[in-house]
């Protein structure tokens, strides 16, 4: 079947964790992440106007890819962050920037925003909609769509209302797949139901997905020990019908290559190869974790000023996916400017607001050890 993006391969870069040097993204690394990329036949790069400090996303568009391969030879992307405009005329500012920083001429793919229900009367009011649509009649974009974080049901709403918006873009992930709060797979059927085709965020769930517990990178190895932990995450999005392409965060050379090495040519999930996601997804799903809402009760008269709700995050994090390395990164950046697990005097100020009835002062203490 015939839809927009069919013939886009179905890998996409994603250019908001780009490789680092200290505090700036690595250019030279970032070329040559992008020259292995465009020598596979891939031509889809994403970006955003808020990505990075003073556009440096766009900015590293620019310099790895625009001013090194010819305009038709890629794809690219840009979104425009209404909650960042009071008028029209700032929308208008936004997308001039973004065309200056990257270069671009036009944009292939040109998307609102990250939607959800909490911005949908500002941008009615701003013409948010209505402009985009002019700046696709005008030429200056060729596409346009929406990046979405929200229900179904409102999802549902929206492509009724707005026809013309040709795609959206999905967090979608075997771990979200089932989620009530992401809604990945209704959210999906949402959008198929509407013949719009979906470029799919967030497939690794940040990185999430690329290092998981012993038990289940277990029964992913006993069926394809050749492939990479992330391999299942991106060719699990990649599978779908209807998909423009999986939008990969891609930090460094070695996970370019990995990416690189089974999306050349995509081979779709097998019969034993679903079965082994949906035993990780039920795995992932039943973990056991802090039933934290983070409502923040508890902060507001915590003594040590420890973020609890944030500790609690993070040590889920490391419970469920495994990841020790990143979630010690996660821990040492919010003790640091805060308090840590092992500053609770056990006071019980927070038990007493806690509306979850949550054992905070004794899970300190195991954060505290597993942690510290």
């Amino acid at each position: 079947m015939d839809y927009l993006g069919k013939e886009i391969k179905k890998l996409g870069f994603g250019l908001m964790r780009l490789p680092m040097s200290g505090d700036k993204i690595d250019i030279e690394q970032t070329k040559q992440m992008a020259d292995a990329f465009i020598s596979k036949g891939f031509t889809y790069f994403d970006t955003a106007y808020v990505y990075g400090e003073d556009g440096a996303s766009e900015k590293a568009m620019k310099a790895a890819v625009v001013d090194r391969y010819p305009r038709e030879a890629v794809r690219l992307a840009s979104k425009l962050p209404t909650w960042c405009c009071e008028t029209k005329e700032d929308m208008q500012k936004i997308f001039d920037t973004s065309l200056e920083r990257t270069g671009a001429e036009y944009f292939d793919f040109y998307l609102l925003h990250s939607i959800d229900k909490g911005k949908l009367k500002h941008m009615d009011e701003l013409g948010a909609w209505e402009f985009t649509s002019e700046l696709k009649k005008k030429g200056l974009v060729k596409h346009i769509g929406f990046s979405f974080h929200d229900s179904a049901e409102l999802l549902d709403e929206l492509l009724t209302k707005h026809p013309e918006q040709e795609f959206v873009q999905l967090q979608i992930n075997y771990n979200d797949w089932e989620s009530d709060s992401v809604q990945s797979r209704k959210c999906y059927e949402t959008a198929r139901k509407h013949d719009k085709p979906v470029v799919i965020m967030e497939p690794v769930r940040g990185g999430s997905l690329a290092v998981l517990t012993p038990e289940i990178q277990s029964i992913f190895k006993a069926v394809r020990p050749d492939m990479s932990v992330a391999s299942w995450a991106i060719r699990f999005a990649a599978s779908l019908d209807g998909v423009i392409t999986v939008l990969s965060g891609m930090s460094d050379m070695n996970q370019m290559e990995d990416n690189l090495s089974y999306m050349e040519e995509l081979e779709p999930l097998g019969e034993k190869e679903t079965e082994a996601v949906q035993k990780a997804a039920e795995i992932l799903r039943n973990t056991p974790t802090v039933p934290c809402t983070s409502c923040k009760y508890c902060v507001d008269g915590c003594p040590m000023n420890i973020q609890i709700p944030e500790l609690f995050k993070i040590y889920n994090q490391r419970t469920v996916y495994g990841n020790r390395e990143r979630t010690q990164n996660d821990y040492d950046r919010c003790a640091g400017k805060n308090g840590k697990a092992g500053d609770c005097i056990s006071c019980g100020q927070c038990e007493s607001v806690c509306p979850q009835h949550i054992e905070i002062t004794n899970l300190m203490q195991k954060i505290a050890k597993d942690f510290e």
